[in-house]
């Protein structure tokens, strides 16, 4: 298993509206490509608005590059979201899944 990592900053004002474009634009169309796994969001105040950490995992590289294109590497934000941003990660990191635990 492989979990992108993309990290933003969110006006203040513009934190609800970019969960809710998260909810109803970006992972409904995710659900959809063969590899998904899930989608994480977690959020923070900091300083110059809300900092989000957008983590998902899938099957594989190939998935990715499904949602992604052909360099996965570089973030995937629409422009009307990016209007909602102070700031945002241009680049993407992947991570391999090594261990994992859970309470029963």
């Amino acid at each position: 298993m492989i979990e992108r990592h993309w990290k933003g900053i969110a006006k203040k004002e513009e934190a609800e509206n970019y969960i809710e474009h998260l909810a109803t634009a970006t992972f409904p169309a995710i659900k959809n490509i063969s590899g998904f796994i899930r989608a994480s969001v977690l959020k923070r105040p900091v300083d110059n608005g809300i900092e989000f950490l957008v983590v998902t995992a899938w099957d594989s590289m190939e998935a990715i590059r499904q949602f992604a294109g052909e360099q996965p590497d570089l973030a995937v934000v629409p422009a009307h979201a990016q209007k909602m941003m102070v700031s945002f990660d241009a680049h993407v990191s992947h991570y391999e899944l090594a261990f994992t635990e859970a309470h029963n």
